[in-house]
């Protein structure tokens, strides 16, 4: 008997899009599940023996003081289930931070790290591969919000070995588990009829932590060695607008799509031959996985978030992080070879089928409460 706490499940983010695929992939046996989130965005959805819990964000502009409230009303909630022998478990999924902190210390908690501000920051790497968005006092004060909420945690659940790094770092003594976000092979399938006339798909939040600016120079020299190639940038941020200015002089191989709705993906990604991504940092690797689900070979920087997913030669290929003339070649390699980039992409399909599909991923997840 779980009480599963997020304020944003109705978001198009990484965090609602994989407690979606979770509960929809529960087993017909499952505990009684309880999901306390927010009303921001509310649609109708359903899932069986699951109840949905809305609290008001009090808010249609989530801030800190809306969080403060909105974890302190889920506090009363999560007393009024444990107290009525409804719950077991709290299963916390951060970011955001603030509700953490008002989680009662005598119910177990699970928490999910879908990342960590020590990754995010890029301190964990010990090159630097971008600055951070945040200063030195904002990332003070968020690193001890995580201690806090590392310290009332029995156990933690990460979605890559590198997370699992990233929470160990922060000295977490307990079990940490790492469980891979998956893809929703039934809805990601692809579409064989459809024309590909995308050579190159970048997808994601545009930020420097995303590798945006890295983005611009990889953009630059493949155009350089192939005038023809079409790129399709889909996806929004804060680094957005330097991105556009400076791929502008390339009208005719760069289209930017901004934010699209999330069911528009299937056919951006039917529309691609390759999936790139210059990402420095990802604590679930969600445009990858569904990427792959769509039969697209994969070319990434080699980060140790990607290592599992993508295995090098067979379902695409890692590239060392910032060799901007590797990926450009190994791009244009695939490019030329179709077949090559096909059988990769058959293959990318196949290991997330076999390793990635989220009934088995679900009833993983479940696991960890029972032990």
């Amino acid at each position: 008997m779980i009480a599963i706490v997020y304020p944003q499940f109705y978001g198009v983010g990484g965090i609602a899009r994989y407690l979606d695929s979770f509960l929809s992939n529960l087993p017909t046996d499952h505990p009684p599940i309880y999901l306390i989130t927010g009303n921001e965005h509310k649609v109708d959805r359903h899932y069986p023996g699951v109840e949905i819990i809305h609290i008001p964000l009090g808010s249609s502009d989530l801030n800190r003081f809306s969080l403060f409230v909105w974890g302190f009303q889920a506090r009363k909630t999560l007393l009024q289930l444990y107290d009525a022998g409804k719950i077991h478990w709290i299963n916390l999924h951060f970011p955001p931070l603030i509700p953490g902190l008002f989680l009662p210390k005598h119910i177990p908690i699970v928490l999910t790290a879908h990342t960590t501000y020590l990754g995010m920051s890029g301190r964990y790497y010990a090159i630097k591969h971008f600055d951070s968005q945040w200063s030195n006092a904002s990332l003070a004060i968020k690193s001890y919000m995580e201690k806090r909420i590392f310290g009332l945690s029995h156990k933690v659940i990460t979605l890559t070995e590198q997370g699992r790094q990233e929470v160990l770092a922060y000295g977490f003594k307990g079990p940490v588990t790492v469980i891979p976000n998956g893809a929703d092979i039934n809805l990601f399938t692809p579409d064989d009829t459809v024309k590909k006339n995308i050579d190159v798909l970048f997808c994601g939040r545009i930020e420097l932590r995303k590798g945006s600016r890295a983005i611009a120079e990889l953009c630059k020299n493949l155009i350089a060695k192939d005038t023809t190639v079409q790129i399709c940038i889909v996806g929004y941020g804060e680094d957005e607008a330097w991105l556009k200015q400076s791929l502008i002089v390339y009208p005719h191989n760069v289209v930017m799509t901004g934010k699209v709705p999330f069911s528009e993906m299937l056919n951006y990604y039917n529309r691609s031959r390759i999936y790139v991504s210059t990402s420095y940092y990802e604590g679930l690797p969600g445009t990858c996985l569904e990427a792959m689900a769509m039969q697209l070979p994969v070319v990434v920087w080699d980060f140790l978030f990607y290592r599992d997913l993508v295995i090098e030669g067979q379902t695409g290929t890692l590239v060392a992080a910032n060799d901007f003339i590797g990926m450009t070649d190994t791009i244009l390699t695939l490019l030329a070879q179709p077949q090559q980039a096909i059988d990769m992409g058959k293959k990318g399909r196949a290991l997330l089928i076999k390793e990635y599909s989220w009934r088995t991923l679900a009833q993983n997840v479940l696991k960890v409460f029972q032990k």
